[in-house]
């Protein structure tokens, strides 16, 4: 059986029991998975104080195969729908670390990882290339949220990720 949509979860980093989407900063990956309608939630409630001064914010995700033996090969990430938000910006960046190997961990959430660089990757033409997966392995994937100096309050501010691969059966 071919590798299906259920098969690719995003999971965060932080740890192998973490679920504090806020502690995902890198490291080891979580057991715990984002659903589609808690990557919102990827990121904390931007206060007053951040949204006059702007701020920006880092968290690392992974990607994870989780097909029991076939691979994800010529894997690709984009950023599907941003935010709506003139005043927030997200951007993803592949992680520094191997396949199926740790991320490295930043102090806090304003800390930027190094050796990562960050696009917009809004549709598949501009997707970033991760390459191939073996079953079970991940990737780790940096997302960054600006905030904008002055920024107006807004809702449900969202983004949506996707993930798309080729298999061998």
């Amino acid at each position: 059986m071919p590798i299906i949509a259920s098969d690719i979860t995003y999971q965060l980093s932080g740890g192998e029991a973490n679920a504090n989407p806020n502690a995902s900063l890198g490291g080891v990956i979580s057991s715990e998975e984002i659903v589609d309608a808690e990557l919102h939630n990827l990121f904390d409630v931007v206060s007053g104080d951040e949204s006059a001064a702007g701020d920006t914010e880092y968290r690392c995700i992974y990607v994870l195969n989780n097909h029991a033996t076939l691979a994800m090969l010529n894997t690709k990430l984009w950023i599907q729908s941003a935010s709506a938000s003139e005043d927030s910006a997200e951007t993803v960046g592949l992680g520094s670390s191997a396949i199926s190997a740790t991320e490295q961990t930043v102090a806090n959430e304003s800390t930027a990882p190094s050796a990562v660089t960050f696009s917009a990757a809004a549709n598949e033409g501009a997707a970033l290339a991760i390459g191939d997966i073996p079953a079970g392995g991940h990737k780790a994937i940096w997302i960054r949220r600006v905030i904008s100096e002055g920024a107006s309050a807004a809702n449900n501010v969202s983004m949506t990720l996707r993930t798309k691969c080729e298999t061998a059966a």
